[in-house]
């Protein structure tokens, strides 16, 4: 029965994220994870454990399937095995999670249910959605601090990150939990000064949201999202190159009044050394004759070293039509855009084999872009759920930048999910963000995290608004996950040193 609890409570978990946004889920269901563990063995612990990410990635990141299934082409049973594959890969860390947070509370002799509530548990969450976000290249996807974009919490991602956030959902948890397993042991005193102390942590993150911890910098810019919607089933077909072409190049002509215009990642798919004396030097001439600046996403060819990137290309109309300024994608999905083992799995697998899914990485140092006079962090899909990756181009970049390939997904939670990953980009960084997309969402986010615009998803569509440049640097920016990582550390230490005094 506690197995089938916690299973349920991991599925009900990813509808506090977006598109459901119920996100007092994020509270309830970890409480119920910690509940179970109390009594349970390391072993017990790791089962349930298991069972809990299952719910939890197995609805959460359903739209595995869509992607390898429908986009691609690989028969259902392969589809659902590789997806089951994957979940379990996801379940292994919070079963490893369980395990190693009960077999420490024991092995340091501290089984005190406070400890273990308001220490212990949310620590070692925080620890396995970090070390998650890191392992083997990382899949920071639906960390719990996600989905608190639009509570009060929010206002502690400038400070602590997206981490942070986590960890005070996590222990906000254990207080609730606490109190209410230990109700009538407790007395009046104690149990108001834990409920002051939950609302205190509201109240905070409430009164921290007021901060603007960065500085408008000139005038705001007027900017085009161009979201094409061309099928993803037409993505690498030469012969419907024509048609993506005409349908971005017309949407643009559109927009010529704006400061910027952006088009998604891979909006055009054949090599820009194809692209340069012809379609791109007309585009930059147009550009040029509006005063109009474009990024744009396309394949880039190195063909000294025989290597292609996923890039971004800024047209910039001040430079005189100089040598254009790319930003090669650095974070690569795995099986996605490169094969690890390929020797070994090209062949086996039609998903395997899907065109340009030999990516190689870009320089994890490169220069900002510039455009419109502003200096833009550049992101390429998923690179934007690396915080502390982004904030390598910061506090010198005045704006930020996703470009994304959303049509890999179709009508699932991932399109809202990444959208929501962008909204905690710009609360920890204090930047506008404009997110452009193939097929949706695409959005212009404000610098506290609040959505501008946005586009209906499934339709060509220009988003348009105004982003607000700006300067100045966040506590996330200066420190990152630093200090999140060295607290940790530092009650692990406190709790082995009272461990160690207990004993004797």
């Amino acid at each position: 029965m506690a197995y089938f609890i916690v299973f349920i409570a991991g599925a009900l978990l990813p509808l506090a994220f977006s598109p459901v946004n119920f996100y007092l889920l994020a509270v309830l269901s970890p409480a119920l994870l910690f509940h179970s563990f109390l009594s349970a063995s390391p072993r017990r612990a790791a089962w349930l454990g298991w069972w809990f990410g299952m719910g939890f990635f197995g609805v959460g990141v359903s739209w595995v399937f869509v992607a390898i299934y429908v986009f691609g082409l690989s028969s259902i049973s392969i589809s659902i095995l590789l997806t089951f594959i994957s979940i379990n890969v996801l379940a292994a860390f919070t079963a490893l999670q369980g395990y190693l947070s009960v077999y420490f509370v024991r092995k340091i002799n501290l089984v005190s249910r406070s400890v273990m509530l308001i220490l212990v548990f949310p620590l070692f969450w925080v620890l396995f959605e970090w070390f998650r976000g890191w392992f083997l290249t990382g899949f920071p996807w639906l960390s719990l601090g996600y989905s608190q974009t639009d509570s009060a919490l929010s206002g502690y991602a400038a400070i602590v990150g997206v981490f942070g956030v986590s960890w005070i959902v996590t222990l906000i948890a254990g207080l609730l939990l606490f109190t209410v397993s230990h109700y009538y042991s407790l007395s009046d005193k104690k149990r108001i000064y834990i409920l002051l102390s939950v609302a205190a942590i509201w109240l905070g993150g409430a009164l921290l949201s007021q901060v603007n911890w960065t500085d408008k910098s000139g005038e705001p810019l007027k900017v085009s999202l161009v979201q094409g919607n061309v099928e993803q089933i037409s993505k690498w077909d030469p012969d419907q190159f024509e048609k993506r072409k005409q349908r971005y190049l017309s949407l643009t002509e559109k927009n010529w009044d704006s400061d910027l215009v952006l088009w998604p990642e891979n909006s055009l798919t054949i090599f820009y050394h194809h692209l340069k004396d012809n379609f791109l030097a007309e585009l930059s001439k147009e550009a040029n004759k509006n005063n109009t600046d474009i990024i744009l996403g396309l394949p880039v060819l190195d063909k000294e070293k025989d290597e292609y990137f996923s890039s971004l290309m800024a047209i910039n109309h001040s430079t005189n039509n100089s040598q254009p300024q790319f930003y090669h994608k650095n974070h690569l999905v795995p099986f996605g855009e490169y094969l690890p083992f390929s020797s070994l799995l090209r062949g086996l697998i039609s998903f395997f084999d899907l065109p340009m899914s030999g990516f190689t990485a870009g320089h994890y140092k490169q220069k900002l872009l510039t455009a419109a006079k502003q200096k833009i962090a550049p992101t390429i899909c998923y690179e934007d759920a690396f915080g502390e990756d982004l904030i390598r181009f910061l506090p010198e970049a005045t704006l930020i930048l996703n470009a994304s390939n959303n049509a890999w997904y179709g009508d699932s939670f991932a399109p809202h999910q990444h959208l929501q990953i962008s909204q905690m980009r710009a609360l920890e960084t204090g930047r506008d963000v404009m997110r452009v997309t193939t097929n949706g969402v695409s959005a212009l986010i404000d610098y506290k995290g609040h959505i501008i615009a946005r586009s209906p998803q499934f339709k060509s569509h220009v988003v348009k608004g105004l982003v607000q440049p700006r300067t100045g640097a966040t506590p996330y920016v200066l420190w990152g996950n630093s200090p999140v990582l060295v607290l940790m550390i530092l009650i692990i230490i406190l709790m082995v040193f009272l461990g160690k005094i207990k004993k004797k």
